[in-house]
């Protein structure tokens, strides 16, 4: 009988015990959404000002408020997609984008760096710097090109991936108001063969475009005045 009513006792108390733990909080797993750091856009300031991690100031070449200057050898970038930028950055630490300059840079901030001076960026207002007038000729041919492509050469036009007048539709970047020299410079390293990002897309587009093409709808898209970033989200 003593021996029942031990297991009688130990029965009980092991049930209170079993229901004690049922009843406490259940930890919820925290999803690495949840852990992510936001990114401060003041910070990302600095480092546009002042350079990190021992790298030069983005200012130097971008200017402090992202519009680089008129020659067109930077590209501007106020008010650019957050994603955008920011997977430029890892391309250039990459081998996807090589650059003399941007390719140091790029492999010695961190990703707080990186999603800090890309948020500060991204926000910033729109300017426009005041440009020589290209040839009429030449930015109605790029107009053509950009909103309606050349069906002879199978070209979409560019607007149905960067956006109406080259807005940008993220993760795809603006065009508008974009450097001609920069625009014609950067597709000329797609049909070399020398910038790899985007190779499978911009690669074979690239190469259907002539010189003349290339500078035509590098010219139109200069001499947009649609504020950037104004189509999806940043």
């Amino acid at each position: 009988m003593q021996s029942n009513s031990y297991l009688t006792q130990y029965s009980v108390a092991f049930a209170v015990v079993c229901l004690t733990v049922l009843c406490l909080p259940w930890p919820v797993p925290v999803s690495a959404q949840d852990n992510k750091r936001s990114a401060d856009a003041n910070r990302g300031a600095v480092i546009a000002a002042q350079g990190a991690a021992g790298g030069p100031a983005c200012a130097a070449c971008h200017a402090f408020d992202g519009t680089s200057d008129t020659s067109g050898a930077f590209p501007r970038i106020d008010g650019q997609s957050a994603s955008y930028l920011e997977q430029q950055m890892r391309d250039f630490a990459s081998s996807d984008r090589m650059n003399a300059i941007m390719s140091p840079i790029a492999k010695a901030l961190s990703a707080d760096d990186i999603a800090d001076v890309v948020a500060y960026y991204a926000n910033r207002t729109t300017q426009f710097l005041p440009l020589a007038t290209a040839d009429a000729a030449i930015v109605k041919k790029g107009q053509q090109l950009a909103q309606e492509g050349d069906a002879a050469k199978g070209i979409l036009g560019c607007s149905n991936c960067h956006g109406p007048n080259g807005e940008g539709m993220p993760p795809m970047p603006y065009l508008a108001g974009q450097y001609a020299q920069y625009i014609a410079f950067t597709l000329r390293m797609w049909k070399s063969g020398l910038r790899k990002n985007s190779a499978d897309l911009m690669g074979p587009i690239a190469k259907q475009l002539d010189d003349h093409e290339s500078a035509a709808v590098a010219a139109y898209y200069q001499q947009v005045r649609t504020p950037a970033g104004t189509v999806g989200s940043k």
